[in-house]
């Protein structure tokens, strides 16, 4: 399963990226809103950073805008998958932008069959989004399940990036289902190393140790 990381904070993915925890990057308006920076300027340095795909997004409503904005954000670099809503406009941009060889990630996915209409369209991922379904009292890793099935039932090549994931049993959960990538804030990810009798077996052994009065090095 690759990791993407939530967000737009270069910091954050330098912290992750440096343990080879970083497959690649999802940003999207809101987080560069929160980021505080020019979104050109912010994803290309992580482009720079990160050598997976980095999903930049478009804003427009309608598909020539979208395509037009899409073909822009492409230019940053290399490895940048332009982002797009799975709206039937967001589908006819990325028909195009997909068939012109870019990377197209169709975003705010809540039903299996909106994931097959994108991925007919081409789409390179998928993105789900998990908690947001459970918000409104809907189980987010159900439609993990259907989408896996439905797209190996039919070989779509088009990859499932679990996305709106709020807790370290999402990422487990969409590990287990099959979900080829997740993408979740740094936090998440990060405590994916907690565990609390980790942290009472390092307290006992530190204490065990205090007693010996020994010293390493």
């Amino acid at each position: 399963m690759k990791f993407f990381v939530d967000t737009a904070d270069v910091a954050a993915i330098k912290e992750l990226n440096d343990l080879g925890m970083v497959d690649g990057v999802t940003t999207n308006p809101s987080l560069i809103l929160k980021a505080g920076r020019d979104i050109t300027e912010v994803t290309r340095e992580i482009c720079e950073m990160v050598e997976g795909p980095v999903s930049a997004e478009v804003v427009a409503e309608k598909a020539d805008d979208m395509i037009r904005e899409g073909k822009t954000l492409a230019k940053i670099a290399d490895n940048i998958t332009v982002k797009v809503p799975l709206t039937w406009d967001g589908l006819k941009a990325c028909r195009v932008l997909s068939d012109e060889g870019h990377m197209v990630n169709v975003t705010l996915c809540f039903s299996a069959a909106q994931a097959i209409l994108a991925a007919k369209a081409g789409a390179t991922f998928i993105s789900p989004f998990i908690g947001r379904l459970d918000d409104i009292h809907l189980d987010g890793m159900d439609l993990i399940a259907d989408i896996r099935e439905i797209y190996d039932n039919y070989g779509y090549e088009t990859q499932i990036l679990a996305a709106s994931i709020r807790s370290v049993n999402h990422i487990v959960e969409a590990g287990k289902i099959g979900a080829d990538v997740i993408t979740a804030p740094p936090a998440v990810i990060k405590s994916m190393a907690n565990h609390v009798l980790t942290d009472k077996g390092l307290a006992q052994f530190n204490a065990d140790w205090a007693k010996t009065g020994q010293k390493i090095g």
